[in-house]
């Protein structure tokens, strides 16, 4: 396992890809300070990333102020075409990409590879919705008076986005703003920044103005600081923590910037005892364990009927323990490494915490021998409300099993925490679907699925889960901004 990421890098069609400067202004750019990027399954250093300074977030502000001056004026199809050419680059480079996400961020290389093509898919989606920007024309309450409302582009926008999906939450942040007239700039995580400058270098190739699209490099906190503060900046969308999505909302009140935020999920899966049982699984095993867990998205709190619970906790256990822990680049590889080791020690807490409190160990719980951040897909039975893990996102390969009694005790229990991202429902009951579905206080509720998102669905939650959506036309609608025009003095 020591080596596989260095020498897969130096293996790429096209190594060039590994891009270790900023990119502002249409320029790649070096500082004096850079930040160590590893592999996250061996602690191996893969490069050294140039850390930015205030300096070059003012060059980037600035050269992102002056390019909106004349992107926002390109017809919408003008704009769309380029996004398109764009998505061809990412999809003609997309094992490259997939490689590199995986060495920096640890996911296995066949959910790298998905999450390079989700990505391209929001561009192309984008490109062809800027151009249905539509406004109104109102019925006028004013004599010899014309009213309309048209939809502009706010202005330079910022996305802050997560080391979980280093690729696609670029993608579709970026896909919006820049079909809408806006320009962007990106702060990626600092765990990884290779997936944003590979794609920085494929929008330079295709022709995206200077200033267009850019991406500031360095640590978080101060670098946000310093963008936030910038009254050039109108809008910004962040995905990431509830914790650090508090912050920033804090701290951006003071410009009032338009916000978008993706912030953490603690979703419950429900399965109610008429579900088709393997079905069921099945779904769930996709629910908890994509991203190795590492998903907002992932089924936190696993609610299962009285009637079935004993014999899902087996079949469940028993397909979890089939996962295949390793390296994300070693072929057949289910579960990667934890990307950071703050989450692997979470995950080790809530299993301590729970079996002390009573809950069983179905599978899993050891620590892995591949040690370091690998976390052995675990699975714990009669976990109970008041358990840390039941309270928390574990954001980890931990399952927490919960038994049910009835519909209204289940979606109060569902209901009962500050997130409202995603929540599962599984039965075959369509009335109760329909109760379910109306009752459950989230964003998005996927029936008899783990796979619901794409492009045109607008992807958020409700409570503390985060802010407007992202996907669909109310993606596109984060980065404009509604202007009133009324025209007197119109012949009757």
């Amino acid at each position: 396992m020591k080596g596989l990421a260095p020498a897969a890098l130096k293996e790429l069609v096209r190594p060039d890809l590994v891009e270790t400067r900023a990119f502002l202004n249409g320029a790649w750019v070096e500082t004096s300070q850079a930040l160590p990027v590893e592999d996250p399954a061996t602690g191996e250093l893969l490069c050294n990333v140039m850390a930015c300074g205030p300096s070059e977030v003012d060059l980037a502000v600035r050269a992102a102020a002056r390019a909106f001056l004349t992107w926002r004026d390109r017809l919408p199809c003008e704009r769309g075409a380029i996004l398109r050419a764009w998505a061809q680059a990412i999809r003609r480079n997309a094992e490259d990409l997939a490689v590199i996400m995986t060495c920096e961020q640890g996911k296995p290389l066949l959910e790298a590879r998905g999450e390079i093509a989700y990505g391209a898919n929001f561009i192309d989606w984008f490109a062809a919705e800027g151009q249905r920007a539509y406004g109104d024309t109102i019925p006028s309450h004013l004599p010899n008076s014309k009213l309309s409302v048209q939809m502009q582009p706010i202005g330079v926008a910022l996305a802050i986005t997560p080391w979980n999906f280093p690729s696609a939450m670029i993608a579709r942040k970026a896909a919006a703003a820049l079909a809408a007239g806006c320009t962007m700039i990106v702060k990626p995580a600092p765990e990884t920044p290779l997936s944003a400058l590979a794609l920085a270098k494929l929008a330079e190739e295709v022709g995206l103005p200077a200033g267009v699209f850019q991406v500031v490099t360095g640590e978080a906190p101060s670098l946000t600081r310093h963008l936030l503060e910038r009254t050039e900046i109108r809008a910004f969308s962040f995905t990431g923590s509830t914790e650090v999505g508090r912050l920033l909302l804090s701290q951006s009140a003071r410009t009032v910037k338009k916000t978008s935020m993706e912030l953490g999920g603690h979703a419950p899966f429900l399965l109610f005892d008429d579900a088709v049982f393997e079905a069921s699984v099945i779904g769930c095993i996709g629910a908890k364990f994509a991203t190795s867990g590492q998903d907002c998205l992932a089924a936190n709190r696993i609610y299962v009927q009285r009637g079935i619970y004993g014999r899902f906790v087996d079949r469940f256990a028993e397909a979890a323990a089939q996962l295949k822990v390793g390296h994300g680049l070693a072929s057949g590889t289910d579960v990667g490494p934890m990307t950071r080791p703050a989450v692997a020690q979470k995950c080790r807490q809530h299993i301590s915490q729970a079996l002390s409190a009573g809950a069983r160990l179905i599978a899993g719980g050891q620590d892995s021998p591949l040690g370091g951040n690998f976390v052995t897909p675990t699975v714990l039975a009669d976990v109970t409300d008041d358990m840390l893990i039941a309270n928390e996102e574990t954001f980890g390969p931990v399952a927490a099993i919960l038994p049910f009694d009835d519909e209204a005790e289940v979606i109060a229990r569902a209901n009962d925490t500050e997130m409202g991202l995603a929540a599962y429902v599984y039965t075959q009951d369509l009335a109760r679907t329909m109760r379910v579905a109306d009752r459950l206080e989230y964003g998005m509720v996927a029936v008899n699925t783990p796979k619901f998102t794409g492009a045109p669905i607008p992807f958020g939650g409700w409570k503390q889960s985060g802010l407007g959506r992202e996907g669909s036309k109310l993606g596109l609608a984060e980065y404009l901004e509604p202007k009133y025009v009324c025209i007197g003095g119109v012949a009757a």
